[in-house]
Protein backbone atom coordinates (compact mmCIF):
# COMPACT_ATOMS: atom_id res chain seq x y z
CA UNK A 1 0.00 0.00 0.00
CA UNK A 2 2.83 2.40 0.89
CA UNK A 3 4.55 1.73 -2.43
CA UNK A 4 1.26 2.20 -4.29
CA UNK A 5 0.65 5.56 -2.58
CA UNK A 6 4.20 6.68 -3.33
CA UNK A 7 3.67 5.80 -6.99
CA UNK A 8 0.41 7.75 -7.00
CA UNK A 9 2.09 10.86 -5.59
CA UNK A 10 4.95 10.60 -8.10
CA UNK A 11 2.41 10.36 -10.92
CA UNK A 12 0.58 13.43 -9.60
CA UNK A 13 3.79 15.45 -9.54
CA UNK A 14 4.49 14.33 -13.11
CA UNK A 15 0.91 15.22 -14.07
CA UNK A 16 1.43 18.74 -12.75
CA UNK A 17 4.73 18.87 -14.63
CA UNK A 18 3.05 17.78 -17.89
CA UNK A 19 0.24 20.32 -17.46
CA UNK A 20 2.78 23.02 -16.71
CA UNK A 21 4.71 22.02 -19.81
CA UNK A 22 1.58 22.37 -21.99
CA UNK A 23 2.08 26.14 -21.69
CA UNK A 24 5.58 25.80 -23.09
CA UNK A 25 4.51 23.42 -25.86
CA UNK A 26 1.60 25.69 -26.76
CA UNK A 27 3.85 28.74 -26.86
CA UNK A 28 6.24 26.93 -29.24
CA UNK A 29 3.51 25.56 -31.49
CA UNK A 30 1.60 28.83 -31.99
CA UNK A 31 4.72 30.51 -33.34
CA UNK A 32 4.66 28.09 -36.29
CA UNK A 33 1.01 27.28 -37.06
CA UNK A 34 -2.59 28.38 -36.61
CA UNK A 35 -4.06 27.76 -33.14
CA UNK A 36 -7.12 26.16 -34.74
CA UNK A 37 -4.97 23.64 -36.64
CA UNK A 38 -2.77 22.90 -33.62
CA UNK A 39 -5.76 22.25 -31.38
CA UNK A 40 -7.54 20.18 -34.04
CA UNK A 41 -4.64 17.76 -34.52
CA UNK A 42 -3.98 17.63 -30.78
CA UNK A 43 -7.51 16.57 -29.96
CA UNK A 44 -7.79 14.18 -32.90
CA UNK A 45 -4.88 12.21 -31.45
CA UNK A 46 -6.16 12.55 -27.88
CA UNK A 47 -9.72 11.51 -28.79
CA UNK A 48 -8.46 8.48 -30.72
CA UNK A 49 -6.42 7.22 -27.76
CA UNK A 50 -9.10 8.05 -25.17
CA UNK A 51 -11.75 6.41 -27.36
CA UNK A 52 -9.70 3.20 -27.51
CA UNK A 53 -9.31 3.28 -23.71
CA UNK A 54 -13.04 3.88 -23.26
CA UNK A 55 -14.03 0.96 -25.48
CA UNK A 56 -11.54 -1.41 -23.82
CA UNK A 57 -12.64 -0.47 -20.28
CA UNK A 58 -16.35 0.32 -20.62
CA UNK A 59 -17.40 -1.04 -24.01
CA UNK A 60 -18.90 0.87 -26.91
CA UNK A 61 -20.84 3.87 -25.61
CA UNK A 62 -24.59 3.88 -26.20
CA UNK A 63 -25.36 7.56 -25.85
CA UNK A 64 -28.64 9.23 -26.69
CA UNK A 65 -28.98 12.49 -28.58
CA UNK A 66 -29.37 14.30 -25.25
CA UNK A 67 -26.16 12.69 -24.00
CA UNK A 68 -24.29 13.96 -27.05
CA UNK A 69 -25.66 17.47 -26.46
CA UNK A 70 -24.34 17.39 -22.89
CA UNK A 71 -20.94 16.19 -24.08
CA UNK A 72 -20.95 18.87 -26.77
CA UNK A 73 -21.40 21.47 -24.02
CA UNK A 74 -18.23 20.13 -22.42
CA UNK A 75 -16.46 20.17 -25.77
CA UNK A 76 -17.57 23.74 -26.47
CA UNK A 77 -16.40 25.14 -23.13
CA UNK A 78 -13.45 22.96 -22.09
CA UNK A 79 -11.95 22.20 -25.50
CA UNK A 80 -13.06 24.67 -28.17
CA UNK A 81 -13.30 27.98 -26.29
CA UNK A 82 -10.56 27.14 -23.81
CA UNK A 83 -8.05 26.24 -26.51
CA UNK A 84 -8.92 29.19 -28.73
CA UNK A 85 -8.31 31.59 -25.84
CA UNK A 86 -5.34 29.58 -24.54
CA UNK A 87 -3.45 29.34 -27.83
CA UNK A 88 -4.24 32.79 -29.21
CA UNK A 89 -3.31 34.22 -25.83
CA UNK A 90 0.03 32.43 -25.93
CA UNK A 91 0.86 34.22 -29.16
CA UNK A 92 1.05 37.44 -27.14
CA UNK A 93 1.79 36.49 -23.53
CA UNK A 94 4.69 34.57 -21.96
CA UNK A 95 3.88 30.96 -21.02
CA UNK A 96 4.76 31.41 -17.35
CA UNK A 97 2.65 34.54 -16.93
CA UNK A 98 -0.26 32.93 -18.74
CA UNK A 99 -0.20 29.94 -16.39
CA UNK A 100 -0.24 32.27 -13.38
CA UNK A 101 -3.38 33.96 -14.74
CA UNK A 102 -5.30 30.68 -15.03
CA UNK A 103 -4.08 29.53 -11.60
CA UNK A 104 -6.98 31.55 -10.19
CA UNK A 105 -9.58 29.15 -11.64
CA UNK A 106 -10.41 27.34 -8.34
CA UNK A 107 -11.02 30.70 -6.66
CA UNK A 108 -13.30 31.78 -9.52
CA UNK A 109 -15.29 28.56 -9.14
CA UNK A 110 -15.65 29.15 -5.41
CA UNK A 111 -16.86 32.70 -6.09
CA UNK A 112 -19.48 31.52 -8.58
CA UNK A 113 -20.60 28.79 -6.14
CA UNK A 114 -21.30 31.53 -3.61
CA UNK A 115 -22.85 34.12 -5.94
CA UNK A 116 -24.88 31.84 -8.22
CA UNK A 117 -25.48 28.61 -6.29
CA UNK A 118 -25.68 30.22 -2.83
CA UNK A 119 -23.16 27.82 -1.30
CA UNK A 120 -21.64 28.83 2.05
CA UNK A 121 -18.64 31.17 2.02
CA UNK A 122 -16.52 31.06 5.17
CA UNK A 123 -14.28 34.01 6.07
CA UNK A 124 -11.22 31.87 5.29
CA UNK A 125 -12.53 30.96 1.85
CA UNK A 126 -13.56 34.57 1.15
CA UNK A 127 -10.06 35.72 2.04
CA UNK A 128 -8.60 33.10 -0.28
CA UNK A 129 -10.84 34.14 -3.18
CA UNK A 130 -10.00 37.82 -2.68
CA UNK A 131 -6.27 37.09 -2.52
CA UNK A 132 -6.34 34.92 -5.63
CA UNK A 133 -8.25 37.48 -7.67
CA UNK A 134 -5.99 40.31 -6.52
CA UNK A 135 -2.93 38.23 -7.40
CA UNK A 136 -4.40 37.51 -10.83
CA UNK A 137 -4.90 41.26 -11.34
CA UNK A 138 -1.25 41.85 -10.39
CA UNK A 139 -0.10 39.26 -12.95
CA UNK A 140 -2.34 40.59 -15.74
CA UNK A 141 -1.26 44.22 -15.18
CA UNK A 142 2.40 43.41 -14.41
CA UNK A 143 2.05 44.87 -10.94
CA UNK A 144 0.14 48.01 -11.98
CA UNK A 145 -3.56 47.42 -11.09
CA UNK A 146 -4.50 50.96 -12.12
CA UNK A 147 -4.09 49.83 -15.74
CA UNK A 148 -7.49 48.21 -15.33
CA UNK A 149 -9.02 51.69 -15.19
CA UNK A 150 -7.22 53.25 -18.14
CA UNK A 151 -7.47 50.35 -20.61
CA UNK A 152 -3.81 49.39 -20.31
CA UNK A 153 -4.45 45.63 -20.28
CA UNK A 154 -3.41 43.93 -23.52
CA UNK A 155 -5.44 41.62 -25.73
CA UNK A 156 -3.30 38.60 -24.81
CA UNK A 157 -4.07 39.01 -21.12
CA UNK A 158 -7.79 39.33 -21.86
CA UNK A 159 -7.66 36.15 -23.95
CA UNK A 160 -6.13 34.23 -21.05
CA UNK A 161 -8.80 35.56 -18.71
CA UNK A 162 -11.25 34.18 -21.28
CA UNK A 163 -9.46 30.81 -21.07
CA UNK A 164 -9.90 30.81 -17.29
CA UNK A 165 -13.61 31.62 -17.58
CA UNK A 166 -14.03 28.90 -20.23
CA UNK A 167 -12.52 26.35 -17.87
CA UNK A 168 -14.80 27.53 -15.08
CA UNK A 169 -17.76 26.96 -17.41
CA UNK A 170 -16.45 23.49 -18.28
CA UNK A 171 -16.12 22.62 -14.59
CA UNK A 172 -19.66 23.73 -13.83
CA UNK A 173 -21.02 21.78 -16.82
CA UNK A 174 -19.05 18.69 -15.77
CA UNK A 175 -20.86 18.65 -12.42
CA UNK A 176 -24.13 18.03 -14.21
CA UNK A 177 -22.61 15.45 -16.55
CA UNK A 178 -20.81 13.53 -13.79
CA UNK A 179 -24.07 11.84 -12.76
CA UNK A 180 -24.48 10.37 -16.28
CA UNK A 181 -20.93 9.60 -17.42
CA UNK A 182 -17.67 8.26 -16.05
CA UNK A 183 -14.68 10.60 -15.95
CA UNK A 184 -13.14 8.78 -18.91
CA UNK A 185 -16.37 8.98 -20.92
CA UNK A 186 -16.76 12.69 -20.15
CA UNK A 187 -13.25 13.51 -21.24
CA UNK A 188 -13.47 11.45 -24.42
CA UNK A 189 -16.82 13.06 -25.27
CA UNK A 190 -15.44 16.53 -24.62
CA UNK A 191 -12.31 15.84 -26.69
CA UNK A 192 -14.26 14.32 -29.59
CA UNK A 193 -16.97 16.98 -29.83
CA UNK A 194 -14.43 19.75 -29.25
CA UNK A 195 -12.25 18.28 -32.01
CA UNK A 196 -15.18 18.45 -34.43
CA UNK A 197 -15.66 22.15 -33.63
CA UNK A 198 -11.95 22.96 -33.89
CA UNK A 199 -11.65 21.07 -37.18
CA UNK A 200 -14.60 22.97 -38.65
CA UNK A 201 -12.94 26.26 -37.61
CA UNK A 202 -9.56 25.19 -39.03
CA UNK A 203 -11.20 24.21 -42.33
CA UNK A 204 -13.04 27.52 -42.44
CA UNK A 205 -9.84 29.56 -42.09
CA UNK A 206 -7.87 27.22 -44.38
CA UNK A 207 -5.26 26.29 -41.78
CA UNK A 208 -6.00 22.61 -41.10
CA UNK A 209 -3.28 21.32 -43.47
CA UNK A 210 -1.09 24.45 -43.58
CA UNK A 211 2.00 22.97 -41.95
CA UNK A 212 4.58 23.71 -44.61
CA UNK A 213 6.71 25.80 -42.26
CA UNK A 214 6.28 23.56 -39.20
CA UNK A 215 9.59 22.40 -37.69
CA UNK A 216 10.22 19.29 -35.63
CA UNK A 217 9.76 21.42 -32.50
CA UNK A 218 6.26 22.37 -33.60
CA UNK A 219 5.24 18.78 -34.37
CA UNK A 220 6.78 17.54 -31.12
CA UNK A 221 4.81 20.18 -29.24
CA UNK A 222 1.51 19.00 -30.76
CA UNK A 223 2.27 15.36 -29.92
CA UNK A 224 3.24 16.36 -26.38
CA UNK A 225 0.00 18.33 -25.93
CA UNK A 226 -2.05 15.31 -27.03
CA UNK A 227 -0.16 12.43 -25.45
CA UNK A 228 1.33 13.80 -22.24
CA UNK A 229 -0.81 16.89 -21.63
CA UNK A 230 -4.13 15.15 -22.30
CA UNK A 231 -4.11 11.33 -22.31
CA UNK A 232 -1.41 10.42 -19.76
CA UNK A 233 -2.00 13.33 -17.39
CA UNK A 234 -5.77 12.82 -17.41
CA UNK A 235 -5.48 9.07 -16.79
CA UNK A 236 -3.09 9.49 -13.86
CA UNK A 237 -5.16 12.32 -12.40
CA UNK A 238 -8.36 10.27 -12.43
CA UNK A 239 -6.54 7.25 -10.97
CA UNK A 240 -5.33 9.44 -8.11
CA UNK A 241 -8.86 10.70 -7.37
CA UNK A 242 -9.94 7.07 -6.91
CA UNK A 243 -7.01 6.27 -4.62
CA UNK A 244 -6.47 9.32 -2.42
CA UNK A 245 -9.62 11.40 -2.96
CA UNK A 246 -10.39 14.63 -4.76
CA UNK A 247 -9.12 17.07 -2.12
CA UNK A 248 -5.57 15.72 -1.91
CA UNK A 249 -5.46 15.14 -5.65
CA UNK A 250 -6.61 18.67 -6.45
CA UNK A 251 -3.92 20.17 -4.23
CA UNK A 252 -1.29 19.08 -6.76
CA UNK A 253 -2.82 21.43 -9.35
CA UNK A 254 -1.12 24.25 -7.46
CA UNK A 255 2.19 22.95 -8.81
CA UNK A 256 1.14 23.59 -12.43
CA UNK A 257 1.90 27.34 -12.59
CA UNK A 258 5.15 26.81 -10.69
CA UNK A 259 6.32 24.26 -13.25
CA UNK A 260 5.17 26.52 -16.08
CA UNK A 261 7.22 29.45 -14.77
CA UNK A 262 10.32 27.27 -14.24
CA UNK A 263 10.05 25.59 -17.65
CA UNK A 264 9.38 28.93 -19.32
CA UNK A 265 12.66 30.20 -17.89
CA UNK A 266 14.64 27.04 -18.72
CA UNK A 267 13.25 26.22 -22.17
CA UNK A 268 12.12 29.58 -23.56
CA UNK A 269 14.39 31.91 -21.63
CA UNK A 270 11.43 33.81 -20.18
CA UNK A 271 12.19 36.19 -17.35
CA UNK A 272 9.19 37.35 -15.36
CA UNK A 273 9.65 40.54 -13.36
CA UNK A 274 9.22 40.73 -9.59
CA UNK A 275 5.63 42.14 -9.56
CA UNK A 276 4.43 39.27 -11.78
CA UNK A 277 6.11 36.65 -9.60
CA UNK A 278 4.73 38.31 -6.47
CA UNK A 279 1.25 38.30 -8.03
CA UNK A 280 1.64 34.60 -8.85
CA UNK A 281 2.62 33.85 -5.25
CA UNK A 282 -0.48 35.72 -4.06
CA UNK A 283 -2.67 33.73 -6.48
CA UNK A 284 -1.33 30.39 -5.24
CA UNK A 285 -1.67 31.45 -1.58
CA UNK A 286 -5.26 32.47 -2.20
CA UNK A 287 -6.07 29.20 -3.96
CA UNK A 288 -4.53 27.21 -1.11
CA UNK A 289 -6.71 29.08 1.39
CA UNK A 290 -9.76 28.48 -0.80
CA UNK A 291 -9.19 24.77 -1.30
CA UNK A 292 -8.32 24.10 2.35
CA UNK A 293 -11.27 25.93 3.82
CA UNK A 294 -14.07 24.10 5.57
CA UNK A 295 -16.30 23.88 2.48
CA UNK A 296 -14.01 21.82 0.25
CA UNK A 297 -15.74 21.02 -3.05
CA UNK A 298 -14.87 18.08 -5.24
CA UNK A 299 -15.77 20.19 -8.29
CA UNK A 300 -12.45 21.99 -7.86
CA UNK A 301 -10.91 18.72 -9.01
CA UNK A 302 -12.78 18.45 -12.29
CA UNK A 303 -11.09 16.23 -14.91
CA UNK A 304 -8.48 18.20 -16.74
CA UNK A 305 -7.98 18.79 -20.45
CA UNK A 306 -5.57 21.68 -20.19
Amino acid sequence: MSKSLSTTYVKLVLTALFWGATWIAGRVAVQEASPFAIASWRFLLAAAILGALLVSREGWPKWSGRDWLLLAALGLTGVFFYNVFFLYGLRRVEAGRGALVTASIPALIALIDWLWFRLPMSPKKAAGVALALFGCLMVVTRGHPTQLLNGGIGGGELLLVGAALSWVSYTLASRYCAARFSALAMTFGACFTGWLMLTAAALADGSLFAFGAMSWRGWTSIVFLALFGTVIAFTWYCEAIGRIGTTRTASFINLVPLFAVLLGALVLGERLDAPVLAGGAIVITGVLLTSRSAEKKSALAAPGIV
